[in-house]
């Protein structure tokens, strides 16, 4: 990995992980409801978990899906099932008072990282990173891509999170709390459109 090259792969993984996505409004709604200590969880899972998954598919899982097309079109049901459930808690997690509910958590570290392997905008992410820059899909080069991400992702999860805790503020009033909750709910289903419709 020659230094232009790293270069080149930091900036695309620091624009692919900071831009608006699945896992980012997640954060920010998390950091809006629960404060970014109680979200340190769900931030690490983001964080370790889509570098822990760019492995395996640097490595070959996507032959998977050139030898058994099927398992392609279950992945995207499974995205969009799990990602309409989560837009259901993100809409749920104030209840009329404002306060989020007593049953109501963030995302656990390992829920977090398991999200990756149905979060859309991550296989992207993943499969235009090993594309660009480990082309020879050999391990050094692999992991060189995902300890970029870990890097980059650490710069991102925490100002999406922090940005949600001072959201918080103005979130003060229970009806704030509840419309940005299910506006973050709305944009997180919005997000599905582009994989329902190909």
């Amino acid at each position: 990995m020659t230094p232009d090259l790293f270069l080149a792969l930091a900036s695309f993984a620091l624009v692919t992980v900071i831009t608006p996505g699945p896992n980012n409004l997640m954060l920010m709604t998390s950091g809006a409801n629960f404060g970014f200590h109680r979200s340190l969880p769900h931030m690490l899972g983001v964080g370790l978990g889509f570098p822990l998954m760019i492995v395996p598919v640097g490595l070959g899982v996507m032959q998977v899906f050139d030898l058994w097309p099927l398992s392609y079109t279950l992945l995207k049901v499974l995205s969009v099932l799990y990602m309409l459930y989560l837009a259901w808690r993100i809409a749920n997690a104030a209840p009329p008072d404002g306060a989020p509910q007593a049953g109501s958590t963030p995302l656990s570290f390992l829920q977090a990282a398991a999200f990756q392997w149905v979060n859309p905008k991550a296989w992207s992410m993943a499969l235009g990173a090993i594309t660009l820059y480990a082309t020879g899909r050999d391990l050094a080069a692999v992991l060189w891509v995902a300890g970029t991400y870990v890097a980059m992702g650490t710069i991102s999860t925490t100002s999406w999170t922090i940005l949600g805790q001072q959201l918080r503020r103005l979130l003060n009033r229970p009806e704030r709390l509840r419309l940005f909750n299910w506006a973050m709910a709305a944009l997180l289903m919005a997000s599905l459109v582009p994989v329902i419709w190909t």
